[in-house]
């Protein structure tokens, strides 16, 4: 596989992961976090890094709309559920836990 196969694979596989986490919106940020360690969030702060990195025009908001296929806001209210007392417990308990390291 030459780089620009690689670049296209890579491409391809992340739209794929995008919108499988769109299919899958009753799958909540905190779990993803608390079981990968990053949620659709992070991906979005992750795609902001690399258009920077590139010296290319991209607010937060946009970036966050890419990930999240509407802006941020609307899926917020529309998927996004309170996080459990358990939630944040484990939570606070990994981020803690990564801060000893």
């Amino acid at each position: 596989m030459n780089e620009q196969q690689r670049t296209e694979v890579e491409a391809a596989a992340f739209r794929r992961l995008i919108d499988h986490l769109d299919k899958n919106k009753q799958v909540q940020n905190i779990e993803l976090m608390l079981l990968a360690d990053f949620c659709r969030n992070c991906l979005s702060k992750w795609y902001l890094a690399e258009a920077q990195e590139r010296d290319i025009s991209l607010t937060d908001d946009e970036a966050r709309e890419a990930i999240y296929k509407m802006p941020y806001s609307d899926w917020k209210s529309n998927h996004q559920l309170p996080a459990t007392e358990e939630q944040v417990a484990a939570f606070d308990a990994k981020r803690a836990a990564k801060q000893q390291k």
